[in-house]
């Protein structure tokens, strides 16, 4: 059976060379914010859902949190495992499957690692296991991008050089999603992926969230917790609680 577009992409080498630029130093700077938010007590058990190769996981562990990083690609969890300790563990893990009832103080889903699946009864699916996976008291908080700003700002094509290979993007929205084609020459062959992303907008996580059993209680437009504006925030982060 055919493989589901992230968990043959997110496998793939070339998906890693062609975001290899994402900053190590960013991520953590918008990571000490959002923890800021969060307010989590030292020793706090958290979820990185969607880890892929986990930097986050590795930056949340040195802050003094007790982490497990989830991720669908076997080669990221690979990856990751290099680094596991007393207070860092990594496993390959479907977002649709429930994990660990009722154990972590924090479920953080970064970097729009969300909105991949092909209906909605998936997502909320892996929202509800969010929920059952923390205690009572938990927080969610989700790291999406601002569907609207993305929409009226898509780039249609571009070209990236990255290590000598040149990717081809095209982007596009249909039926909700946004979708990226990726086509590139690697190894004498044409290789082509295509990434889709559900454009959910906050009345849409409101609804999902509330069907879920979380109850949203802040939301951001940047990792500077600046206020959400729908037409000119680049993120849409929100955080729930689990009551």
């Amino acid at each position: 059976m055919k493989k589901e577009w992230f968990a043959e992409w997110f496998d793939s080498p070339y998906y890693h060379q062609l975001y290899k630029s994402r900053d190590e130093n960013e991520a953590k700077a918008a990571l000490d914010n959002l923890l800021r938010a969060l307010q989590l007590s030292p020793g706090s058990r958290v979820l990185d859902l969607a880890c892929g190769k986990g930097r986050h996981s590795r930056y949340l562990a040195e802050k003094g949190f007790a982490v497990t990083g989830l991720d669908i690609s076997p080669a990221s969890i690979l990856f990751a495992r290099q680094f596991e300790h007393a207070q860092l563990e990594f496993y390959q893990h479907d977002m649709r499957k429930s994990f660990r009832i009722n154990y972590f103080d924090a479920v953080m889903n970064m970097f729009t690692s969300f909105g991949y699946f092909k209906t909605d009864t998936d997502h909320l699916l892996a929202l509800k296991n969010v929920s059952k996976d923390l205690r009572s008291g938990g927080l969610f908080l989700l790291d999406y991008f601002n569907a609207r700003f993305v929409h009226q700002n898509l780039l249609r094509s571009e070209e990236k050089t990255v290590d000598r290979i040149t990717f081809s993007l095209k982007r596009w929205v249909r039926n909700g999603y946004v979708f990226k084609s990726v086509e590139f020459q690697a190894a004498e062959r044409i290789l082509h992926f295509q990434e889709q992303v559900r454009l959910f907008e906050l009345f849409d996580f409101e609804s999902l969230l509330s069907k879920a059993g979380l109850r949203l209680s802040q939301t951001y437009g940047d990792y500077d917790l600046s206020e959400f504006d729908p037409n000119t925030s680049k993120r849409l982060i929100l955080i729930a609680e689990k009551p």
